[in-house]
């Protein structure tokens, strides 16, 4: 595809290219990672000013979401990937691989910085998810500030730089100015702009912003920072679909690829010979993608979590945004469940008029639902804009009123449908399907077809 920037996007691109170090504060589904690759390849093969770039993300969107974004857009599928993953020798090996951009989760910071010291040779460094920097005292802070004079260019990408308050943004303006902007020391910082609040006899448990504070602090960054929400763009649609691409670990492809070839196989003379048989067929694989399958006696057995491990991740960057996540499979439900009881977030299963109501009301941060039981005649609209497909169907009518559910009369702001979508899997077949006005059903077997076509030439063989 070809790649025309928004005026804001390209706003933010000549941001990057002109400031040696930039945050860019951008509601999710605005096109962070595009905007950022397209002043890569600039700066790279336009400029000369850069040569090697570090990707510092997420684990879930380090395996996949940059690789597969550049791959997209005709500027940018020339870019070189190195994905700095796994065990240490792995990650030794693809650090020795030629590439413009190497990939690393946030965890191997520190390790990353411990192994080349003083010969760093990333001139370039992208945070993705820069609150995720926000503790002064965290390990991957520290690594990241010892090097920071060896690194050229900093971009730094979150949709909320301060999730907890304005004390998140110190660290992360740190690393982009060394503290020209709100001071060297965190603790002069907090003096600054804090006063003491909640205490006990001899521990502070909380600092309150003094008056005027707020606007201070941004008064100071404003001219490194460019902080945009969705709804301040009008030439944007009102309906943004972001799709999240899931890698699957190796253990999880292998055993997902060797069950898919039984199953499309299975089938008489490789041919799908009812509507039924392709539809039996097709769930199953989904239940795959999505990490588990149910047997015979529909008990559950788990095959992976790759999928839950993306999807707390995103919860993650929301925030505390409200999400409305839809689900296919009760097992998906129960695995989501069990996932977020550690989030300290309100988690509710939508059940009827209680909890649209507290939904509504500002209650519930996650509501968990099956498209069909909120397809018709609810109005979610006022507790959220953020709506998550943590796995997609075929019904293209089920689809289409499920998302209505918040993008209806009344939102205030542009409804962002997140869909985790597990490459390689059945999960690839979906979007293409959900978007085309084709009978749905005949996409199911076309696509099934296709799988079959893939194993009889010789994969897996």
């Amino acid at each position: 595809m070809i790649f025309n920037p928004h005026p804001y996007q390209q706003y933010c691109i000549d941001a990057i290219l002109r400031l040696p170090a930039v945050g860019l504060f951008l509601d999710m589904g605005l096109g962070k990672t595009a905007i950022t690759l397209s002043a890569v390849n600039e700066l790279k093969y336009g400029r000369f000013a850069v040569n090697k770039v570090l990707v510092i993300a997420p684990k879930k969107v380090a395996e996949a979401t940059w690789q597969r974004e550049a791959a997209k857009w005709d500027n940018l599928h020339h870019l070189r990937f190195s994905t700095v993953l796994g065990s240490t020798m792995k990650r030794i090996r693809t650090l020795m691989t030629p590439a413009d951009l190497y990939v690393i989760n946030r965890e191997n910071v520190a390790w990353l910085v411990d192994y080349y010291r003083n010969e760093w040779p990333f001139d370039m460094v992208v945070i993705d998810e820069s609150s995720s920097f926000k503790s002064h005292s965290a390990k991957r802070f520290k690594a990241l500030a010892a090097i920071r004079p060896h690194i050229k260019r900093l971009v730094e990408l979150t949709g909320t730089p301060s999730p907890n308050g304005l004390m998140d943004l110190w660290s992360q303006i740190y690393l982009l100015d060394g503290g020209a902007r709100l001071g060297r020391y965190y603790t002069h910082f907090r003096d600054q702009y804090f006063d003491s609040g909640r205490r006990g006899r001899d521990v502070i448990y909380q600092y309150d912003p003094k008056q005027g504070a707020a606007a201070a602090v941004l008064q100071k960054i404003s001219d490194i920072c460019v902080s945009m929400k969705a709804s301040d763009y009008l030439q944007l649609p009102d309906c943004i679909v972001h799709d999240i691409p899931v890698q699957l670990d190796t253990k999880a492809k292998k055993a997902y690829d060797t069950m898919e070839k039984k199953f499309v196989l299975d089938l008489p003379d490789g041919d799908i010979v009812s509507v039924a048989s392709a539809a039996s067929l097709s769930n199953k694989l989904q239940q795959l993608a999505n990490g588990a399958i149910y047997d015979e006696d529909h008990g559950v057995h788990e095959i992976h979590n790759c999928k839950i491990e993306a999807f707390m991740e995103l919860i993650e960057q929301l925030h505390g945004q409200h999400a409305l996540v839809f689900y296919n499979f009760k097992h998906d439900k129960d695995r989501l469940l069990k996932a977020l009881v550690k989030s300290k977030l309100r988690v509710s299963e939508f059940k009827g008029a209680q909890e649209e109501a507290d939904w509504n009301a500002g209650k519930i941060d996650i509501l968990l639902a099956h498209p069909a039981s909120t397809a018709y005649g609810l109005n979610l609209q006022d507790g959220g804009h953020h709506i998550i497909w943590f796995g997609l169907n075929w019904s293209l009518e089920l689809y289409q009123q499920a998302n209505k559910r918040l993008h209806r009369q009344g939102q205030k702001e542009p409804v962002i449908i997140h869909q985790l979508i597990c490459t390689g899997t059945r999960d690839d077949d979906l979007p293409e399907a959900l978007s085309d006005k084709d009978d749905c059903q005949e996409k199911v077997l076309e696509s099934l077809k296709a799988r079959i076509a893939k194993w009889k030439g010789g994969a897996l063989a």
